[in-house]
């Protein structure tokens, strides 16, 4: 139901203004269910991982002496999260909005290949965000604050509600150059052939880097934190 309200107000904004962003219906209703899809694999609203919980009960200690690094095995967790709810709750209502609004596809093999790796990336960079969140519990004893801090920076700044082209002037040019537009806005332009494929995917490849890194650094801060702390 969600995505049908989403679609019919970008369907009335676009036959208010034909062309808009370089999009016409078609695409609009395109950009409502595939940013719809990817709600869950990528868990835009936040969450997805049990860090925060752990961190709060101690069982953090115990993951932090396995022979495994904690990021790491997140990351795989949560990879096997992102296509079990691909398959069961991001086709499903893609599927539903070919069904009864019409969808564009990409044209041509390559494309599709750009897609899916847009999507990948999209993951790993939702994984590093959310994984950076996660730790913050280390530090600040509760996440929720933080946790509506990233729910209001992914809802707007994704391309999730309305595409990113909206925004305008440099304040368009540096939302879409964020980690959260690499997360949502960039694959969806791949997926519409809107945006330069290379250009598109290096980006993201930047922002995955980056926050992994980051993650890195932010695991070992931790387990400098439990030690000092003698759990």
């Amino acid at each position: 139901m969600f995505g049908i309200l989403r679609a019919y107000v970008l369907i009335a904004l676009w036959q208010a203004r034909p062309g808009l962003a370089g999009y016409d219906v078609t695409d609009a209703v395109t950009f409502c269910f595939v940013t719809q899809a990817f709600i869950g694999p990528m868990m835009l609203f936040g969450g997805g991982l049990a860090i925060p919980e752990r961190i709060r009960s101690g069982d953090i200690a115990l993951d932090l002496v396995r022979p495994a690094s904690l990021q790491l095995w997140s990351l795989a967790e949560d990879l096997g999260r992102a296509a079990y709810l691909f398959l069961v709750r991001g086709i499903p209502p893609l599927l539903l909005g070919a069904a009864l609004f019409g969808v564009t596809t990409p044209a041509s093999p390559a494309q599709w290949a750009a897609v899916l790796a847009g999507f990948l990336i999209g993951v790993l960079i939702s994984f590093g965000w959310r994984y950076l969140v996660a730790l913050s519990v280390c530090w600040l004893a509760d996440d929720r604050g933080v946790a509506v801090v990233s729910l209001v920076l992914t809802t707007f700044l994704s391309g999730m509600m309305l595409p990113l082209h909206l925004f305008p002037g440099q304040l368009g040019e540096v939302v879409r150059a964020l980690p959260w537009a690499a997360m949502v806005q960039a694959p969806t332009d791949l997926y519409l052939g809107k945006a330069p494929v290379g250009q598109t995917l290096a980006l993201q490849a930047f922002w995955a880097a980056t926050l992994f890194a980051l993650g890195l650094l932010a695991t070992r801060a931790v387990r400098h934190k439990v030690v000092i702390q003698g759990g």
